[in-house]
């Protein structure tokens, strides 16, 4: 009887090994490189090893990835490309084999599924349809009075405790600014970050982005078994995303008997009672309902929140790294203002060194390390006999992308003159990757840079920066899937007059 146990366990153990090896031979029958990987689980245990952007590293620089290569997600195929020419098709001629993304958050009646970045087919193309003349540029504008005076909250602020003799901790002040900045211009919210020693807004948001063991094991769980996350009710974010979906209920109700501000909020709302937004199958009264009004406002507030700051926190410490490129990004505003009379929507959003310096800085330090689409039909990958199927995950690796010396030399330099009109040229398409590329892009690009420049173009004309002691160097947060300052980024102000 125990012999028999025995040879029933053994073959269970063999099939099931047999089972996995097969599954993990997916693109090495396609004559596909392919990173070593572990039995049932694939290459997920990595990310629990290391770093995402020195995961992603190896499989570019290792494995094949700086052009394409397979990886797995327990028994998932993932296709991580990193040729800029095959991006190209994916992300923007062979658009319609890659419209959908991974699904966050569980299948059930939850916010998240809401959200525009988990719609999926026709539902993701006539929601982001609607939402997309949001933040045209005619509403960027009506918005620029709004983000300016939270940039000067941000500045006193910064300037109070530097006349303290203290070094400032920028992702906090920046994090503060972005989430009173976001809140208001989505919400008409006061958050008033800058009185609060702990802001309740800013402390969600960061839990959101901060991976915790627990956290941790959700997530690996949603990706690994997502069937199993699912059985067990597994909700991912979901007490963060919470306190933002009641925020936004809350702040839709108001609407009904308050007055128009032309928010983020606002624009929806409006879009909603437009019959142009109405299109031969679906009316925007039908896409927009109030739930999904509530989840698009909670997304760009968590969304909105750490990328905007740490992007902002990265720039002003590499330019307090860099004083000549710092001079020189004053010397074009300080002429801003000269010619203006004072900091204009069209002059920030038009100033070419300010830009330059904000998209070096996005290629150094890309608050998104690695993007993601899934595939929605057959594809055969151009110029290879590689046949996709429907449902396999392609990833493309930012971080390693954006400092691969092909394409950018001296890649860990901060360079912004790589960007300068006159240079741009140079740059081959889709090695500049920071929102992604091709319709499925970030929405919200063009709100994002404009709260990054006016911050940015505030605090270089009241204050010179300098590298706090002990802080020279930028240190990444490995505890998170986005790239952020670890333990904050700490500079020294010295105030400058006027302050503007």
């Amino acid at each position: 009887m125990l012999l028999e146990l025995w040879l029933i366990s053994l073959t269970l153990v063999v099939v099931a090994w047999w089972y996995s090896r097969w599954r993990h031979s997916y693109w090495a029958s396609m004559g596909i490189p392919q990173a070593p990987n572990l039995p049932f689980i694939g290459n997920i245990h990595e990310g629990f090893l290391m770093p995402v952007w020195k995961l992603y590293d190896k499989t570019y620089y290792n494995y094949g990835g700086s052009k394409f290569c397979g990886r797995y997600e327990g028994f998932r195929p993932v296709l991580v490309i990193g040729d800029p020419d095959i991006l190209r098709e994916v992300l923007v001629k062979d658009f319609d084999h890659f419209v959908d993304r991974r699904l966050f958050g569980s299948q059930g009646d939850d916010m998240m599924k809401e959200m525009l970045s988990n719609k999926t087919g026709d539902e993701w193309k006539i929601l982001r349809s609607i939402l997309s003349p949001t933040f045209s540029s005619g509403k960027m504008k009506k918005m620029f009075p709004l983000v300016c005076d939270k940039a000067d909250l941000l500045v006193s602020s910064c300037l109070k405790d530097a006349a303290e003799d203290h070094s400032i901790d920028m992702k906090d002040k920046t994090g503060r600014f972005t989430m009173d900045t976001i809140a208001s211009c989505a919400f008409g919210i006061e958050c008033n970050s800058f009185t609060q020693e702990k802001p309740e807004f800013a402390q969600k948001a960061d839990q959101f982005f901060s991976l915790s063991l627990m956290k941790g094991l959700q997530l690996f769980l949603a990706v690994v078994f997502p069937k199993v996350a699912c059985a067990l009710g597994i909700k991912l974010f979901a007490s963060e995303m919470e306190f933002f979906s009641e925020v936004a209920k809350m702040t839709v109700k108001s609407r009904e008997v308050g007055q128009w501000r032309g928010d983020f909020l606002d624009l929806m709302l409006e879009a909603r009672a437009d019959d142009s937004c109405s299109n031969s199958t679906t009316s925007a009264k039908h896409v927009l309902d109030d739930k999904t009004i509530v989840a698009q406002s909670a997304m760009f507030l968590v969304a909105g929140y750490d990328t905007s700051a740490s992007t902002l926190a990265f720039t002003l410490h590499l330019l307090a790294q860099n004083p000549e490129e710092q001079q020189r990004l004053r010397e074009e505003l300080q002429e801003l203002v000269k010619q203006e009379g004072e900091l204009t929507y069209q002059g920030v959003m038009e100033a070419k060194y300010l830009d330059a310096c904000i998209q070096e800085s996005l290629r150094l330090c890309p608050p998104g390390l690695v993007g993601e689409r899934m595939c929605t039909k057959p594809y055969k990958v151009s110029g290879t006999e590689v046949v996709l199927r429907p449902g396999d995950l392609v990833q493309f690796p930012i971080w390693s992308i954006h400092h691969d010396p092909r394409y950018w030399p001296q890649p860990d330099k901060f360079r912004p003159d790589r960007f300068m009109p006159e240079n741009k040229a140079n740059i081959k398409h889709f090695t500049h990757l920071p929102f992604g590329a091709g319709p499925r892009n970030c929405l919200a690009m063009r709100f994002a840079l404009m709260e990054v420049k006016v911050a940015l173009a505030k605090l270089v004309l009241a204050a010179e920066l300098a590298v706090a002691a002990g802080h020279e160097e930028i240190t990444f947060d490995r505890a998170s899937f986005m790239l952020r300052p670890k333990k904050g980024s700490k500079l020294l102000l010295k105030p400058l007059n006027p302050v503007v």
